[in-house]
């Protein structure tokens, strides 16, 4: 399966349960522990915490912290408006 073809699945799953489902068929535990907290740490930055207490909250290093930062600082950024939105 291409990335093109996983995101238009995920774009035709359209129910909760479906879409819970199918992300726990297709990942491991792992995986879906490291989006989880990928998103975390996201929602977090976005909350004006700073890289550094997130950092020492979760005990990882602050490159895991960076990329998302980089990512609230783009202003075409999808998962900004999406954290935004739900301010």
């Amino acid at each position: 399966m291409t990335e093109n073809e996983v995101v238009e699945v995920l774009t035709q799953i359209d129910n909760f349960d479906d879409m819970k489902t199918f992300v726990n068929e297709i990942l491991t535990q792992k995986e879906i522990a490291d989006l989880s907290l990928r998103w975390q740490l996201l929602k977090e930055l976005n909350n004006g915490e700073t890289q550094r207490s997130i950092a020492a909250r979760h005990h990882i290093s602050l490159c895991k912290i960076t990329r998302g930062s980089k990512l609230l600082k783009d202003p075409e950024s999808i998962v900004k408006k999406i954290l935004d939105s739900k301010k």
